[in-house]
Parts: structure tokens; sequence; C-alpha cells
């Protein structure tokens, strides 16, 4: 099954805290999680501060910049992997090395019938 990680992270903190992970690290883990052949796709993403929401109602499209909720912590990359079950997803989105400082939600992926 296919569990999309999502790991998010206070923008301003990421990279400035004692526990905070350096990039090699990230690397390495991403490496390792692809290695066991479980890596499907894994990014990092730019600053929240590029991000734009798009909306659609009443057929009028908005659009605004910034992301879609003000929070504390921000949406900072994803790993998309194949497991073999939730309890699997949760071990690997544990060892994403920026769970330290912040968080990583795992979702199942609901597969598309195209």
């Amino acid at each position: 099954m296919k569990y999309l990680c999502l790991v998010y992270s206070e923008e301003a903190l990421l990279h400035s805290l004692p526990d905070s992970p350096k990039d090699p690290e990230c690397h390495a883990y991403a490496e390792a999680v692809h290695g066991s052949g479980r890596m499907l796709a894994a990014q990092a993403l730019e600053s929240v501060s590029t991000a734009t929401t798009v909306r659609m109602r009443n057929g009028k499209l908005s659009i605004t910049d910034g992301p879609f909720a003000e929070t504390k912590e921000q949406l900072a990359g994803f790993y998309l992997i194949e497991a073999r079950d939730l309890n699997e997803a949760i071990q690997v989105a544990g060892g994403i090395p920026a769970a330290r400082v912040g968080s990583v939600e795992v979702r199942p992926v609901r597969e598309l019938n195209l």
C-alpha cells in the first residue's frame, strides 16, 4: 500500500534548533529508504513564502499568496512510500530526521481508478 509521509516543521526553526537535521543526514536517510525499495518519491519544498493557494467558489477562482492555513508548522516536504501496512509506514516516518524537530503526518494514499 502507498503512504504519504508529510513533513511539517516551523520553517524559521527547522535548521536552527540543536536537534535539527543537516542535509547530509536527510539525504542519507532518503537513500536508505530508497535502497530498501520502499521509496516512490521524496522532495523538499521551497519556502512557504513561495506558496500560492487556489480556491474555486461559486465558479470564481480565488488566488492568495501563502499557505492555505495560518499555522505554527508548515509543510516542508514529503516522502511517498510503499509499505506493508500502517505500522511499517510509521516506522519509516519515525526515521525521517525532521521528525525530531517537527512532525510527520502519515496518510494512506487512495488509489484513483482512472
